[in-house]
Parts: C-alpha cells; structure tokens; sequence
C-alpha cells in the first residue's frame, strides 16, 4: 500500500468517526428532551388522579357522615367514639374537600393536607387497636397515602412560596400576560363543577351505598341481621 493510500484511508476514518459523534450528539438531546416531556405530562397526571381519588372520598364521607348512615354508627360504636362525632367529621371532611381542589389557598391546602393524613391514620391505628383485619384499616391506609402523593406532586400555584421547587420557581415570574393562572374563571369553574357533580353523585347513590355498607358491616359482625 502505498502513502497517499494510507492518508486517504486515514481520512475516510476520521470522517466516518466524526460523522458517527454528530448523529450521537444530535440524537441526545431529542432524547433528553423526550424524557423530561415524559416526566412533565406524568407529575401532572398523577397529581389530578391522587386528587380525585381523595377529593371524591372526602365529599362522599362527609354524606355518609352527615346523615349519617347505618355504616357509620356502627363503626363509631365498634370503634368507641361518640354517634355526634360523625357530624363533626363531616363538617371537616367537607372543608377539606373544597380547600384541596380549589386554585390559590396554599396555606390552607396546607392545613387541609394534614388534616386528611390525620383522619386516615386515625382511621388506621384506631382499627389496630380494636383488633381489626386489613379488610378494614386497608382502604383508609390507601386513601392517607394518595393525600401524601397528592401534596407532594402539587404545582407551584398550589405551594407557599417557600415550599416550591427550585426548578419551579424560575417560571414563576414569566407569565403569558393574562395574569396567575388561577386567577382565570376556568380554574374556579372546573374544581367548583367536579365539586358539585361529586356531591350529586354522592347523594344519588346512597341507597345503593347503605345497602352494600349494611352487608360489609353485617359480616364483621358490627350489627346484627
């Protein structure tokens, strides 16, 4: 092989390696850019579902106990609290419901939060006490662990300034010029829609909610047939 072979074979490779490092280097940031759209869509996602799950559970509680229902005052009784406590959880439960999906008052979101992780570990430690299975102290124990991811996972509009994430915060002072996002009527008019239509549902289908909550307690042996 001679010399000016070996120069040119020498180039083709540097410019096949080059040509290798470009595609490598354009491919990362669409793949970088991929995965943070990924993460973007799915804390929002997974925010709005948590939500839903214990905004729907708090409306529909504070029903139940606000009748209250049959359920109800067997649990308080199987439990040992008083039949006017129910009242009093129905009122909290209530406020708590519309403070957690409405827009802006993150103090109070704040105080709503722990008042739901209050409620539901009480819940679960006070069947523990009593003895109870999982059957009973399960569902409260997922209700107080989606209050935990829905107050991690809240976007900065629902924080105290000091509680938002760094990476939040540079966004905070570029808006699009029509004011706070939660300042718009939409943002009242969804969480006060999704609210009432809760509470409809809620009462629509307490029949069929007493009837079904009266078997559950029948088979703890809470009443008796």
């Amino acid at each position: 092989m001679t010399i000016p072979d070996r120069f040119d074979e020498k180039a083709e490779m540097q410019t096949r390696t080059t040509t290798t490092f470009q595609h490598a280097t354009a491919d990362k940031p669409a793949t970088v850019a991929r995965s943070g759209w990924n993460r973007s869509r799915i804390r929002p996602v997974a925010f709005w579902v948590t939500t839903f799950v214990i905004v729907a559970e708090l409306a529909a509680g504070s029903v139940w106990n606000l009748v209250p229902i049959e359920w109800v005052e067997a649990q308080l009784r199987h439990l040992g609290y008083p039949p006017f406590f129910a009242y009093i959880l129905a009122v909290w439960q209530a406020g708590a419901a519309i403070a957690i999906i409405a827009p802006r008052l993150p103090l109070i979101k704040e105080w709503a939060y722990v008042g739901t992780f209050f409620l539901w570990s009480s819940a679960v430690a006070s069947h523990l006490i009593v003895g109870d299975g999982l059957q009973t102290w399960g569902v409260p124990l997922v209700f107080g662990t989606c209050a935990i991811a829905s107050w991690a996972l809240r976007p900065a509009d629902r924080r105290l300034p000091e509680t938002r994430l760094r990476r939040d915060r540079p966004a905070e002072a570029g808006q699009d010029g029509a004011g706070p996002p939660e300042t718009r009527a939409r943002a009242w008019a969804v969480p006060i829609g999704l609210l009432v239509a809760l509470y409809a549902v809620s009462f629509l289908t307490l029949p069929a909610a007493e009837a079904m909550t009266h078997e559950w307690a029948v088979e703890l042996g809470w009443i008796n047939e």
